[in-house]
């Protein structure tokens, strides 16, 4: 078995794959020993930044965010939302799902309100943005919560993946794919608060796609068909009560 590069997940030849989920009732998983001189976190870190180009304070969390998005177990993800576009710029990555993506997490954690620029960590707690080493204090924190999560194994030909065993959370846990494009991207931006700026967002999500529930046994997923060839999925295991995510693992553009 091999890692993929950055992905925190594992290849693993679909016979194997299918023997592992089949054998339901083994809590058997794999050990997870990391490559001789990696570092960081056995589990990655999963950072959410919600965003938008209309919004004049987001460019610096925009930045904070892609300075820490190549560490060593982090995804990061950048989701772009549409609530501001009445300020005169209509976003040109946002899409209504992500701001409903970002109101499920209001009730969870706690807040009066959404707004932007917002970075939820783990699904467990919103991070700061405006201070020096903050966000990577955060992280850190995040880092160190992590306790038997269930592994997350993709196929080699990269249209299943699968989930193995654990404990699930109250209220159950589904299976999210995000995909996302890799890297940064600029945009100049016409009209609005932000106008003659050239806004940059990192791992700008372009969809989320629910890909079944899971219940604790080990399970296999299809994965979206339908991606491009400069597009990565993020698939998260995510609890449905309090939105905790439990592990995340990347898949590369083929």
């Amino acid at each position: 078995m091999v890692r993929a590069m950055r992905t925190r997940g594992w290849i693993i030849p679909a016979a194997v794959l299918m023997t592992a989920t089949v054998a339901a009732g083994s809590s058997a998983q794999p050990s997870g020993v990391r490559a001789a001189g990696e570092t960081g976190p056995a589990e990655p870190v999963v950072i959410e930044l919600f965003t938008a180009q209309g919004c004049a304070g987001c460019p610096e969390a925009n930045a904070r965010v892609e300075a820490i998005a190549d560490a060593p177990g982090v995804i990061a993800l950048t989701y772009a939302v549409d609530y501001w576009d009445y300020l005169g710029w209509e976003d040109t990555f946002a899409r209504p799902e992500f701001a409903q993506r970002q109101r499920a997490y209001r009730r969870p954690l706690k807040l009066r309100a959404v707004g932007t620029p917002q970075v939820v960590i783990d699904g467990r707690r919103q991070a700061p943005v405006t201070q020096d080493g903050a966000l990577k204090a955060a992280v850190e924190e995040e880092a160190a919560r992590r306790v038997f999560p269930p592994e997350i194994e993709f196929r080699e030909t990269g249209d299943r993946v699968g989930v193995g065993s654990g404990r699930a959370p109250a209220g159950g846990a589904e299976v999210v794919a995000v995909i996302y494009r890799p890297g940064p991207q600029s945009v100049e931006i016409g009209s609005g608060d932000n106008r003659g700026q050239t806004v940059r967002q990192i791992n700008v999500v372009r969809a989320v796609r629910s890909l079944g529930a899971w219940t604790g046994r080990p399970a296999l997923y299809d994965l979206p068909d339908s991606l491009g060839p400069d597009e990565a999925v993020a698939v998260l295991v995510q609890a449905r009560t309090d939105r905790r995510i439990l592990n995340g693992a990347v898949l590369p553009p083929r």
